[in-house]
């Protein structure tokens, strides 16, 4: 591991750096240069460690020309340019292991907040107004949740489901993902029959605009829906009408189609979408900025989970 060069371009938690330098990797840290000022240096390095505040396109890769491995400390890898980094031998490593169950608890934490109005309920006692029966919530028990996308976010979030006594089914386009806690199905049979629908699939060529009005009235009944995965899988417009039409009951959104690549802001440069203006008005909508996996325990799990990887590939 000596002479290996590691650039991190994201701060993260201490113990990534710490560790990697106890293992005798070299780490340089460049928090704020410019796409174009990291391009001139990265032919120095053996890997770079990110989050999201570079796109690593093929551009960046082609001048990388001694870069051995990427390391995204988080679940996705849609900054870059996965076929061409493969191309080059360039070894890919995310750490989806590190929030799953950060994850799965905010999605369970989205549904009840919803189900139980408890938004809604606080605000009114807070200002004066002890409304009961305008507050009556739902339970979970019986109902059945259908989980899109059963990687490792999809089945934590199942498992967190196990003691509510629900019927949870899942859909994934790989076979035989189902285990204890889902049942796997064909998107039909989850369509027919999912009373709560939380999505937990990647940004790709496949899910980019999947939850739209067609998609979203092929399900039997209304139902509510959670979105802590990508916000570019929802077309919001869409999302908005079907919640006004009474087909969505409810949206738990923690991820929104108008973020930036980096996830850090939103992308207004003008003025606020309508949808956008419904959603942050809406009393059966619950938003939050992208941090279903942003805890403190997953800040050092995922950090951990990326030196662990890391390691493993130099041994």
């Amino acid at each position: 591991m000596e002479n290996i060069k590691i650039l991190h371009l994201d701060t993260n938690h201490p113990l990534l750096m710490q560790q990697l330098h106890q293992l005798g990797f070299i780490n340089h840290e460049d928090y704020s240069s410019t796409k174009e000022e990291i391009e001139e240096k990265i032919a120095d390095y053996q890997g770079i460690v990110i989050r999201s505040r570079i796109k690593i396109d093929n551009n960046f890769i082609d001048k990388a020309t001694n870069l051995k491995f990427i390391a995204r400390v988080g679940a996705g890898l849609e900054s870059i340019d996965c076929d061409y980094a493969s191309e080059k031998k360039i070894h890919l490593i995310a750490a989806p292991e590190g929030n799953r169950n950060a994850v799965g608890e905010h999605s369970l934490a989205l549904i009840l907040s919803l189900f139980n109005k408890l938004n809604q309920a606080d605000k009114m006692v807070r200002n004066g107004h002890w409304v009961r029966e305008g507050n009556r919530g739902y339970e979970l028990e019986g109902k059945t949740v259908g989980i899109i996308g059963y990687g490792n976010m999809g089945k934590s979030f199942a498992k967190k489901l196990s003691g509510f006594d629900c019927n949870v089914l899942c859909y994934d386009i790989l076979p035989n993902v189902g285990d204890e806690y889902a049942q796997q199905v064909s998107l039909e049979e989850l369509q027919r029959e999912t009373d709560v629908l939380s999505l937990h699939t990647p940004w790709t060529a496949l899910t980019d605009k999947m939850i739209n009005t067609e998609f979203i009235y092929s399900f039997s009944k209304p139902f509510w829906f959670i979105n802590t995965a990508r916000g570019k899988n929802v077309v919001t417009s869409d999302l908005v009408l079907a919640l006004q039409s009474g087909k969505i009951l409810g949206a738990g959104l923690d991820v929104l189609e108008y973020e930036k690549l980096s996830f850090e802001n939103l992308f207004l440069e003008n003025e606020i979408p309508e949808a956008l203006k419904y959603l942050t008005t809406a009393p059966n909508v619950l938003l939050t900025p992208h941090i279903a996996g942003w805890t403190y325990e997953s800040n050092e799990k995922l950090a951990q989970t990326i030196v662990d990887k890391i390691k493993a590939l130099y041994s």
